[in-house]
């Protein structure tokens, strides 16, 4: 929590900010032969002494409990006191094994993860961003599920939602915040251009935008149309990926070794925006968060996170918000968006992996009655809801929000079927950043078309044959 923790995005009643790009320019990579002791001095020693410091192990003997450690980006506001209920009901009702938490803020991490990896410090249970599973799993930090927990997880969740947890097809963990992208529109705005509703295709997309779209005599944007951004990955790439996966195409290919960027489906996203950005109907450098709730913008895609904030931030003026499914090219095209999520999963390096994978069980399958909904679903998709987040698990959103929830939620959900899972290969995060420079190069005319999809192409194949 898009995700500010997302990625896929920022989180829910926080500001955005550059949160697909955690605080590194380019993440850790491998460490094979790399010392600990080296490792660890080539980071900032202010992050080593911010809650790397293991606590007390447990033994498991009567009076000597197991403690097992969960690390997090829950470090504050809404998301840790949405943790601290389910953590202390567990501790309440449990002798034997007990959890404590730690958390930093999303931007430290996944630079968290590695370096208290390399010093022998790392917490039992984790909650990556999906995207990092592959470098992760290459660095050894995250176990394989057992097949009954990979089995139950398989079964209880979205495909998108599996596929994020998943690397090289087999699961790594719990899937827990799922955020799927969408339409966002200003309902007033395309009223007084003369349009009944949000687009269904691409070519009622364009025509949307440049109607909708206004400047002043001296040229300066008051409205844009269509909401391009360089904010932050969540937006710059995110919407990108959500159009191109409704295009039919990829980001990166099936085996994960190159980029499919370079394709059909690319070009006709690429030339989507560019012609956008020319004809007035698109700034990409005014912040479309702000811009948006200010009625200044009159589409954008992105996350589901956004509606609870745009909720707490417009008071009166979120009725004239609406939420439509990512139009496809063609009006009888397959739908398909981007998901992005975290997940919950166990170190190689914990004592107790038994009684890890257990608590996660306990979180994220056994259901109860929701404290605040009264309906009947796990514990994480009640923590999810509570913030006005998602998770994977369409029965319990189906349940928890029933009659009486913000309308604007449900195209998200019913996303749920048929987004894409971000991408999760080992360069999967040098990757997303080498997209967005170049994403943000057309959009500022510094490439064109061609180059761009030249230029990515190039540089994300050589990280991609890097990376393995």
């Amino acid at each position: 929590m898009t995700p500010s923790r997302r990625t896929g995005g920022p989180s829910p009643g926080q500001p955005p900010r550059r949160t697909d790009s955690p605080s590194l320019s380019q993440p850790p990579r491998r460490t094979d032969g790399l010392s600990r002791r080296h490792f660890a001095l080539a980071l900032p020693s202010a992050l080593l002494a911010s809650g790397c410091a293991a606590p007390h192990q447990g033994t498991g003997r009567p009076g000597d409990p197991i403690v097992l450690t969960l690390l997090s980006h829950y470090a504050s506001g809404v998301l840790k006191e949405a943790l601290r209920g389910p953590v202390d009901e567990w501790n309440a009702t449990h002798d034997r094994v007990k959890v404590r938490t730690k958390a930093v803020e999303f931007t430290d991490l996944l630079t968290t993860f590695m370096v208290r990896q390399a010093a022998g410090q790392g917490a039992d249970i984790i909650h990556p961003y999906c995207l990092w599973n592959g470098q992760l799993v290459q660095a050894g930090v995250l176990r394989p599920a057992p097949s009954e927990h990979a089995e139950e997880i398989t079964r209880g969740y979205g495909e998108a939602a599996v596929g994020a947890a998943s690397v090289g097809g087999k699961v790594y963990g719990y899937p827990t915040e799922v955020q799927t992208y969408a339409l966002y529109y200003n309902k007033r705005l395309l009223r007084e251009a003369g349009i009944d509703g949000p687009p269904r295709t691409w070519r009622e997309l364009e025509e949307t935008a440049y109607r909708t779209s206004k400047r002043d005599r001296y040229g300066n944007t008051l409205v844009q149309g269509f909401g391009l951004s360089t904010y932050d990955d969540s937006t710059t790439v995110g919407q990108t990926l959500a159009l191109l996966n409704a295009a039919g195409g990829r980001f990166v290919s099936a085996d994960g070794r190159s980029t499919a960027i370079d394709s059909p489906a690319g070009r006709v996203v690429f030339d989507l925006e560019h012609r956008l950005v020319v004809k007035g109907a698109s700034a990409p450098g005014i912040n479309v968060y702000k811009a948006f709730q200010s009625g200044q913008v009159a589409m954008v895609v992105s996350a589901g996170w956004w509606t609870g904030s745009l909720k707490a931030q417009m008071g009166k003026d979120y009725r004239d918000v609406g939420v439509a499914p990512v139009p496809v090219p063609e009006a009888d095209d397959k739908r398909a968006t981007l998901s992005t999520g975290f997940m919950l999963g166990i170190n190689t390096a914990s004592k107790h992996p038994r009684e890890a994978w257990e608590f996660l069980r306990w979180l994220n399958t056994e259901k109860v009655k929701s404290p605040k909904k009264g309906a009947t679903a796990t514990r994480m998709s009640s923590l999810q809801v509570s913030v006005g987040s998602l998770t994977g698990r369409a029965d319990d959103m189906r349940t928890l929000l029933g009659a009486g929830s913000d309308p604007n939620l449900r195209p998200f959900l019913d996303a749920l079927a048929y987004a894409v899972p971000e991408p999760n290969v080992p360069g999967a995060q040098q990757a997303k950043s080498l997209l967005r420079k170049n994403i943000e190069a057309l959009w500022t005319g510094q490439q064109s078309v061609d180059e761009a999809l030249r230029t990515t192409r190039r540089q994300v194949d050589q990280e991609m044959s890097r990376s393995w």
